[in-house]
């Protein structure tokens, strides 16, 4: 039991550097997409990402003698967090649930209206829970159990509810519009189906990536929000260490799931990362020195050719 919390100090250091760095790196491919190309899907994604990298951040940001800041900046991010997948689904739900209202709906100023409001009512909710506690900082003594239900129970299953609806009928849709495709291509040429079909796939793609994203946040986050539910209605379970240590600790590695999923399903992210990784890799090699073996290289080659094709003296 003693060596529990430096055991726990050296998962949480670790983590917390692998998920600073993963969302740092995809968070400047995706700002590189952002500024070529503008699109209000990057926005939403950039802002899971910085989330997740305050998550990170704010793991082993603050000591046990600020526990109230360092559980509220904690709980603040991971709402951001969950709040900027719902903001993901949902414009993929608008693109292809209404395409037309889609293009006028869609512009920086409500884009950037949605981002300060999740931003704003996310830091709300994660201070407002914090009181006094007895000197132990756990994220059971730091807040309220009232405030656990009523935050989580309003945050959390309103979301997935919310999430599954979308998916349902996006699945729906998207039978209807591959059978309409299937006798577009019965009855006309491939040429006029690859003009009708590019723009509703290229949505469809993009909702694949936001599919897993949102299956991953659900295997990770949901067993901490079910047995908190369980621990505040049933005391002797004794559940608090179970939650506190492991259980929490699986949430918060969604905000390293995050970046690895668009890294490795979403084709973009993807070839701009592999971009900054060989711009980086030829500025290395053309800085650094040559080896000696090049050096011994090049002298051969100017020998020879000082052989072969000797200088014609005047």
């Amino acid at each position: 039991k003693e060596e529990t919390p430096r055991v726990m100090g050296v998962i949480l250091s670790i983590s917390a550097t692998l998920i600073i760095s993963t969302n740092l790196l995809v968070a400047a491919a995706l700002l590189k997409l952002l500024l070529k190309r503008g699109c209000q899907s990057w926005c939403f994604v950039l802002n899971l990402a910085v989330a997740d990298t305050l998550v990170g951040v704010a793991i082993t940001g603050l000591g046990k003698t600020r526990c109230l800041l360092r559980m509220a900046f904690l709980t603040s991010p991971c709402m951001v967090s969950i709040l900027s997948m719902f903001l993901i689904s949902l414009d993929r739900y608008v693109a292809i649930k209404m395409p037309l209202r889609y293009s006028m709906m869609s512009g920086k100023g409500k884009t950037a209206g949605s981002l300060l409001a999740v931003w704003i009512s996310s830091f709300t909710m994660g201070f407002l829970p914090a009181g006094p506690y007895d000197g132990f900082c756990a994220f059971f003594t730091v807040i309220h159990d009232i405030a656990i239900i009523v935050l989580y129970c309003l945050l959390f299953f309103p979301v997935l509810s919310l999430f599954i609806y979308m998916y349902l009928d996006i699945l729906k849709i998207a039978c209807v519009h591959h059978k309409q495709i299937s006798q577009i291509r019965q009855t006309s040429s491939r040429a006029d189906d690859n003009h009708h079909g590019p723009s509703h796939w290229s949505h469809v793609k993009a909702l694949r990536t936001v599919a897993v994203l949102v299956g991953c946040f659900l295997v990770l986050w949901s067993p901490f929000f079910v047995v908190c539910i369980v621990h505040l209605l049933c005391r002797k379970c004794a559940l608090k260490e179970v939650l506190e240590n492991y259980l929490w600790l699986l949430g918060l590695l969604n905000s390293l799931i995050n970046p690895l999923v668009y890294a490795c399903w979403q084709r973009e992210v993807r070839l701009q990362l592999s971009a900054m990784f060989s711009c980086i890799t030829s500025r290395l090699t053309s800085a650094a020195p040559p080896s000696a073996l090049e050096r011994s290289h090049s002298e051969a080659h100017r020998i020879t050719r000082a052989i072969c094709c000797p200088i014609r003296q005047l």
